[in-house]
């Protein structure tokens, strides 16, 4: 890749890899950051009860959470945008910290429920950070390379996070569960200050703070609307109503808001683009399918197959294995080729088979057959995963990449939200109605509380009962899977309208002579 720079770091030339390494190590220490938490908390979360109390509450320390990062997700695109994306990194990164610190302080359900907000608003410029830096410093011919990297964090994240957060729980209480944040994000801190120099911008123009608002309670109500329907309130409740006309009202606004608004949080032009608009789709579906089978997959192999829970992160590595696998394939293909069309194309095909294949599991299934099932889905998700933020950043304009990478991955955490609602919901009614026929009326009482049991509840479980169990999972896989293959043909046929437009950058010409880039990528200053 060639740097251009004013600096005196421009003459070390020879030193420049490794400076956009170390900054790309602190980039994925970040990203690891946002990804990492709610799966370390996840396994901590009975301790943590045990301890605060609050147990009806319990379901506000991931809310929380995910609400705030939902809703900051596109302001922290846009401040970077307008002010300088380095600066704004940093201060996602610091008021990360500071919601861990105070996390792993807190002295009640309510103090942490708060903390967890605060974090929260720090992880939605994580995300959205680490793809508009890597978007400014790479160009989008060379930005394949990296997608392995990227996709390697992810997989760490979903495997080791379970693993990790037990071992923190057991060994050292379940603060450590927070506070551990603390050292990994004072390295990137560190070296992304030391390292990254990004021109510097003061934009003349005000933050857009109506619409800012309004695409604020959208999204809230949205989240919320996902998360309660079907728990905590049924889907025809009067509160699910509201929140719905609510978020429908908040979103017109907003997209009445942001055609007159100076200097709109999202600015409409950017989904002229189609290709733009096909990542959106496309990355909304990944998001559905890839939450709603990690949720889901670990259930299925628990209950039925009878694998261990202390070990659920590993009974994903098929998937996530081969998503890997995948992911760097393509991004090499990208960068060597610049083609990117067949991608997305082939990627949905096999999400879609994949997803057919696990709909078939019953309680007969072996452990290997659902691996190799996996690994089908983790193919099509390897496809689709990193390649829908090239696309959409080469899509635009360099001023809009921080609206553009925290767009998609908005679009991306919504569907995870759908994905996960609307995929429970239909599981968990397909397990009440197959434990109602086969259970009897113990069968009933026994999920009329829950739909997924533990371990120790299943134990606990008469065998009859327990056998009606295993098949009502079955079903329910079957149900919630089979809905996943139906909405990934969306993400097929949207990809089939992709254009394959030249991507930005340097690449390899017939005459092995590269490119000229773009534009000057930002200085990187040499170590």
């Amino acid at each position: 890749m060639t740097e251009t720079t004013d600096t005196p770091a421009a003459d070390a030339g020879e030193k420049q890899p490794k400076s956009v390494r170390v900054v790309l190590l602190a980039l994925m220490i970040a990203m690891m950051l946002a990804m990492l938490d709610n799966m370390i908390i996840g396994t901590a979360m009975p301790t943590i009860v045990g301890e605060l109390g609050g147990l009806e509450h319990l379901s506000w320390v991931v809310t929380a959470y995910t609400l705030a990062t939902a809703a900051s997700t596109p302001l922290w695109g846009k401040l970077g945008d307008m002010y300088g994306r380095k600066g704004t990194f940093l201060s996602s990164i610091v008021i990360f910290l500071i919601g861990s610190a105070l996390s792993g302080m807190a002295q009640n359900m309510g103090e942490l429920i708060g903390f967890r907000a605060v974090q929260g608003l720090g992880a939605g410029g994580l995300m959205v950070g680490v793809m508009a830096i890597i978007g400014d410093l790479i160009p989008p011919r060379e930005r394949g390379k990296y997608q392995g990297m990227m996709a390697g964090v992810m997989a760490l994240a979903m495997i080791g996070g379970p693993l990790v957060g037990g071992t923190i729980t057991d060994n050292w209480g379940w603060r450590w569960a927070f506070y551990i944040n603390l050292p990994l994000g004072v390295v990137a801190l560190v070296a992304v200050t030391a390292v990254l120099h990004l021109p510097k911008k003061r934009s003349q123009a005000r933050i857009d703070y109506l619409g800012a608002a309004l695409l604020t309670v959208g999204i809230t109500a949205i989240v919320l609307v996902t998360t309660w329907g079907g728990t905590e309130y049924a889907w025809s409740s009067a509160r699910i109503m509201e929140l719905i006309g609510i978020g429908v009202a908040a979103l017109v606004g907003f997209v009445f808001w942001q055609t007159r608004a100076a200097e709109p949080v999202v600015p409409l032009h950017i989904f002229r683009s189609a290709n733009f608009t096909l990542m959106s789709v496309i990355g909304f579906i990944t998001g559905f399918v890839m939450f709603g089978a990690t949720l889901f997959l670990p259930l299925y192999q628990q209950s039925v197959q009878g694998a261990s829970a202390t070990n659920s992160g590993l009974l994903l590595l098929p998937m996530l294995g081969a998503m890997l696998v995948t992911s760097m394939v393509a991004g090499r293909v990208t960068t060597n080729t610049g083609k990117y069309k067949v991608f997305p194309v082939l990627g949905s095909a096999l999400m879609i088979v994949g997803l057919y294949l696990l709909s078939t599991m019953d309680t007969g299934t072996s452990r290997l057959t659902s691996g190799i099932f996996m690994a089908v889905v983790g193919l099509g998700m390897g496809c689709l995963m990193q390649i829908t933020m090239l696309v959409a950043q080469n899509s635009v304009e360099m001023k809009d990449m921080g609206v553009a990478s925290s767009s998609t991955t908005l679009f991306r955490t919504l569907g995870s939200s759908f994905g996960v609602a609307i995929m429970g919901a239909l599981f968990n009614n397909r397990v009440q109605d197959v434990m109602a026929e086969r259970g009897g009326a113990l069968g009933s009482k026994v999920t009329e509380q829950s739909a997924q049991l533990d371990a120790k509840s299943l134990e606990k479980l008469p065998v009859l009962v327990r056998e009606a169990y295993q098949h009502a999972v079955s079903a329910g896989t079957h149900s919630a899977f089979l809905l996943g293959a139906v909405v990934a043909v969306i993400a097929l046929a949207a990809a089939v309208f992709v254009k394959e437009v030249p991507l930005k950058g340097a690449g390899p010409k017939e005459d092995g002579t590269a490119d000229a880039p773009a534009a000057q990528p930002p200085v990187v200053e040499a170590v």
